[in-house]
């Protein structure tokens, strides 16, 4: 079976390459001619652990390529995967199908033998419908099925959410696109993942409902630490404790500066005015998106405290920047409001993440960039732990005291030990505790 995968970004690269390396032909298309180039050259857009190397593996097989020469890739194809962006639209907060659209209209005078059009990009509810209409006005002969087949893809263990996943979503309307998509996945009943088949529609709210309810966890735990600060508890102990119960589990109860990315900040906004498109408002998730962006600038004042009130020109060293670990993604990354929160209180900042300080660099401004930990610390009047990279986790802390001018650190994942910060003489502020 010949795949196409149209956008060759996060998500349309590594379902693309995993589906490759199951043994199917794989072609991703996308218009950016520069990332065809690198990818063709062996470079990779993005950072994700081990991708380079099966890129590289299925490559040297035959079984990938790289193009931007869409009407080959789509007239070969036995399904057409579409995964390019869904942005935010500027103005409103609906989710921006445009590119969407445009897919749609140049693949359909393509149409000229039975073919799977499955939607793999976060679109909202009806969006496969609109994809189906487009087609079919455009090219009324075409012989065709739409498909919904939402992403679970963590970044940072993408790969393995793609091979080994929990579940598998498809919103399919009828038998035919049904039989096509067990084909391509029946590579995954060897780790006999759950294929949860159901209408189209459904499919498409499957996802904003699940990146919403795991955002209300984040947002309901981060506020619960808050209440923990106040009256002498440990949130850490205290989301143990609620995370045994079964029916509310352990995962996404981590307290912290609050939600980044590039999933749940824009889909929860696009779920919320789907919602009120529909005249179903979902209030507690409208809640959680104002109460997520508050929280951020509300790490800024945090900080501000710890340094005694005022970071009037102090310099304040930031360690980790991207959103989560083992990526370079900065979208909507908690860091970007807490620095710019602490820049308009008058601090200079200096920072160091260990991939993404060429990503930050398109978004942060009058920032300095440092090589390494303890030179981002150098002279710093405290040091603020936004990250949780691996490295960061076990920095010598004699050294965090000798290299800091106040020694002040602020710890906004959790990482370190109380007692371990006081033994060693360092003023230390967490979250929760």
């Amino acid at each position: 079976m010949n795949i196409t995968m149209i956008g060759a970004g996060y998500v349309g690269l590594v379902s693309g390459v995993c589906f490759a390396d199951f043994g199917f032909d794989v072609t991703c298309v996308d218009t950016n001619a520069s990332k065809i180039a690198a990818l063709n050259a062996g470079r990779m857009p993005i950072y994700e652990p081990g991708l380079a190397e099966i890129v590289a593996k299925n490559v040297k097989t035959g079984r990938l390529t790289f193009t931007s020469d869409l009407a080959r890739a789509v007239k070969a194809a036995d399904a057409i995967f579409v995964a390019v962006g869904t942005p935010t639209r500027r103005g409103d907060g609906h989710a921006d199908l445009s590119y969407v659209h445009a897919v749609a209209r140049e693949i359909a005078p393509l149409i000229d033998s039975y073919k799977v059009v499955i939607i793999k990009s976060t679109v909202p509810v009806g969006t496969g419908d609109a994809v189906h209409d487009i087609i079919a006005k455009t090219t009324p002969l075409a012989l065709f099925s739409v498909v919904s087949n939402p992403e679970f893809l963590r970044e940072g263990a993408a790969i393995d959410d793609f091979k080994r996943p929990d579940r598998v979503v498809i919103g399919a309307n009828d038998d035919r696109a049904r039989e096509v998509m067990a084909r391509l996945y029946r590579p995954l009943t060897l780790n006999q993942a759950p294929m949860h088949y159901t209408d189209r529609r459904t499919s498409e709210l499957i996802k904003y409902a699940a990146n919403a309810f795991l955002a209300t966890k984040i947002t309901f735990i981060n506020e619960m630490a808050d209440l923990c600060e106040r009256t002498g508890a440990n949130v850490q102990e205290l989301a143990r404790g609620i995370g045994f119960d079964n029916r509310i589990g352990a995962k996404f109860l981590h307290a912290g500066p609050g939600y980044g990315g590039s999933c749940f900040p824009k889909d929860t906004l696009a779920l919320i005015k789907t919602a009120q498109d529909f005249g179903a408002p979902t209030r507690i998730v409208e809640t959680v998106a104002a109460v997520n962006d508050q929280r951020k600038r509300a790490m800024g004042r945090k900080v501000v405290t710890a340094c005694g009130g005022s970071v009037r020109d102090k310099t304040i060293a930031i360690l980790g920047l991207t959103f989560k670990p083992n990526t370079d993604d900065m979208r909507d990354a908690p860091s970007i409001a807490i620095i710019q929160s602490l820049q308009d209180m008058g601090a200079a900042i200096r920072v160091f993440d260990p991939v993404g300080m060429d990503s930050a660099r398109e978004v942060l401004v009058d920032v300095t960039y440092a090589a390494d930990p303890y030179a981002c610390l150098a002279g710093a009047d405290a040091m603020v732990l936004v990250t949780e990279w691996d490295m960061l986790r076990g920095l010598d802390l004699n050294r965090v005291k000798a290299a800091l001018k106040e020694p002040v650190v602020v710890d906004l994942r959790n990482v370190y030990r109380p007692e371990e910060m006081k033994r060693v003489g360092l003023h230390y502020v967490s979250i929760g505790r």
